[in-house]
């Protein structure tokens, strides 16, 4: 089974066509504390210590055809983040709501990525022991969807390798459910697949269970079940629409500790993230799924069923695209 071509589609159909809007936010939109601005514009004070010190939480949600995919799912973890980090969102999550609207409106494109965080801030007084002196910030943008895999990668499938010299940041150090900017050990494993000349990595704990890959959740399958981590990762929006969309299909699943020779022996596998949805995966250290290149075909099928739901208007939030935006700071 071939898969859709998400990106041609989005690039083509009218649906997706780019409502009308300033030429200020050609490039995408900005909500930098408490007002809006372009994304070329935007920035954040130096000594803030979501700069200096990656503290913070953030999130990301994606727009298609015009309308935001579980963004209620979205906030609620962006909330929890927040609470795990001792951060607290200057804004009720109506208004969070309303502030990623309204940055997607500026833009006007009918697909896009949404990021926002909740930083530290700074502390007047100086002194960085003392948590309540700090002003927590919000931040967030808009830009054009944004994919980890185009429309070819996903044909071919990703070639991947299981990082032999790096592990994810234990659990007990950084909680990996709660999302965050901790991202050197997956930006080194990166590196590290890069350099072997492969498309993506894919990380495991100390005893050796895989975790998850840089900026999403693997899966595999063998015999016809899906297996995904437990632990060690963040409970992604989108592998949990996996997790639905293979209940739908009958597919049996197992969310436990999974191991990388488990990877290795499957018949198929994909990672899976808010900018790409289901990505197929053609070999893992070399080691080609099904002895044939290409997306396997449950792979295909639950690929193409998440853009078809998308599309369809599941678990859908429409966009106002008509409406001015006021751009006063809230």
């Amino acid at each position: 089974m071939s898969i859709i071509q998400a990106e041609h589609i989005m690039e083509t159909h009218p649906e997706h066509a780019r409502a009308p809007h300033d030429s200020k936010y050609a490039n995408g939109s900005a909500f930098i504390q408490d007002h809006y601005c372009s994304v070329d514009e935007a920035g954040i004070p130096i000594t803030d210590m979501g700069f200096l010190h990656a503290d913070a939480a953030y999130d990301v949600v994606s727009v298609s055809r015009g309308h935001f995919f579980r963004l209620d799912d979205h906030i609620e973890r962006f909330e929890l983040s927040c609470e795990k980090f001792v951060l607290t969102n200057p804004y009720s999550r109506a208004e969070t709501a309303e502030i990623l609207t309204n940055m997607v409106k500026l833009v006007g494109v009918k697909d896009a990525y949404v990021w926002w965080c909740v930083t530290r801030g700074t502390n007047s007084n100086g002194d960085r022991s003392d948590l309540a002196g700090f002003q927590n910030k919000f931040y967030g943008f808009v830009i054009p969807y944004m994919y980890i895999a185009h429309d070819a990668e996903r044909s071919r499938g990703f070639d991947v390798i299981v990082s032999k010299e790096f592990i994810r940041i234990p659990a007990r150090s950084v909680d990996p459910t709660a999302k965050n900017l901790h991202w050197m050990d997956m930006k080194l494993s990166l590196g590290e697949a890069l350099l072997s000349e492969k498309d993506w990595s894919v990380l495991t704990d100390e005893e050796g269970n895989l975790a998850e890959a840089p900026g999403a959740n693997i899966f595999f399958i063998k015999n016809g079940e899906v297996y995904t981590p437990d632990s060690g990762c963040l409970e992604g929006i989108t592998r949990k629409t996996t997790l639905e969309l293979c209940a739908e299909l009958g597919l049996p699943t197992h969310v436990e500790k999974v191991t990388a020779d488990q990877l290795r022996d499957a018949d198929e596998a994909f990672i899976t993230s808010t900018a790409g949805g289901i990505m197929p995966i053609n070999s893992v250290d070399d080691i080609v799924f099904g002895g044939t290149g290409g997306p396997g075909p449950l792979t295909a099928t639950l690929h193409n069923l998440y853009w078809e739901k998308r599309w369809d208007g599941w678990l859908a939030t429409p966009v106002d695209y008509d409406t001015p935006v006021n751009t006063e700071s809230k």
